[in-house]
């Protein structure tokens, strides 16, 4: 089948050295971009994480140390890399909470001013979760009926991320073929930042949702606490989230003198 787009969405995964978003890096990137009229394109990249690859994360995706010391650092690919996905929606298995996010901090390390303003993100895995509560090898079992062959390798996990989503799409009635419903339908609560420290309350402000002032809004908090954003900025936050609460403070300073 082919998915119903009114622009291109391009999926993707990472391979990484470990699962912190601000202090792990990419060392494998592949991406698909499906075009409204069914056209595909594919690239995959290693990156020179320019960190050490702990040996317990080579034993995941078998990517080494050695297999990337000649590769080109992202800051040099992130440029290509965008070109690709800046007129386009986001999809990936787990990508809402991790991939997403660490491409993000990887972009922004690399002066590129990345955000989702103007973008969707379906998340396949939360679609998965939300029917079948499985992995993406079975997930692709369960839908595909193949057997995933290389799993852990950026590329195979994004092909079998695509036709997963494909066949969820043709599975179930109440998953509709719209990438608008499909974004919705894979997130979770709604966050104005990707590691989820803000989020948006009933009213649709932007809320803390962690420490000291969780459920308080930031407007709030920044006002009565000045301090508490200088704290932010200098502590190990990701660059994405210190970047939505410079905005949210622009944005109050400017309503003031408005």
């Amino acid at each position: 089948m082919q998915l119903n787009l009114s622009k291109p969405i391009c999926f993707f995964d990472l391979e990484t050295t470990g699962i912190s978003i601000t202090s792990d890096r990419i060392v494998e990137i592949s991406v698909l971009k499906v075009f409204p009229n069914g056209k595909e394109e594919s690239k995959t990249w290693l990156v020179n994480p320019e960190m050490k690859i702990p040996e317990e994360i080579v034993e995941i995706h078998g990517i080494s140390n050695e297999d990337v010391a000649d590769k080109p650092a992202f800051k040099e690919l992130a440029k290509e890399v965008y070109t690709m996905i800046k007129d386009s929606d986001l999809g990936g298995f787990n990508s809402n909470r991790f991939d997403i996010p660490l491409l993000a901090e990887e972009m922004l390390r690399a002066d590129i001013d990345f955000d989702m303003k103007n973008r969707l993100a379906v998340d396949v895995q939360t679609i998965f979760h939300k029917m079948e509560q499985r992995t993406l090898t079975a997930a692709y079992r369960f839908y595909c009926d193949k057997n995933l062959e290389g799993a852990h390798s950026a590329e195979a996990d994004t092909m079998a991320t695509y036709e997963v989503l494909k066949a969820q799409i043709a599975r179930y009635d109440e998953v509709e073929n719209d990438t608008k419903f499909l974004a919705e339908f894979s997130s979770r609560k709604r966050f104005a930042d990707f590691a989820g420290f803000i989020a948006y309350n009933k009213e649709g402000v932007e809320c803390f949702s962690f420490g000291k002032h969780k459920g308080k809004l930031v407007t709030d908090v920044l006002e009565k606490e000045p301090g508490y954003f200088g704290w932010l900025l200098n502590a190990d936050f990701p660059l994405y989230t210190k970047k939505v609460l410079t905005a949210i403070k622009l944005r109050s300073f400017n309503n003031k003198l408005g």
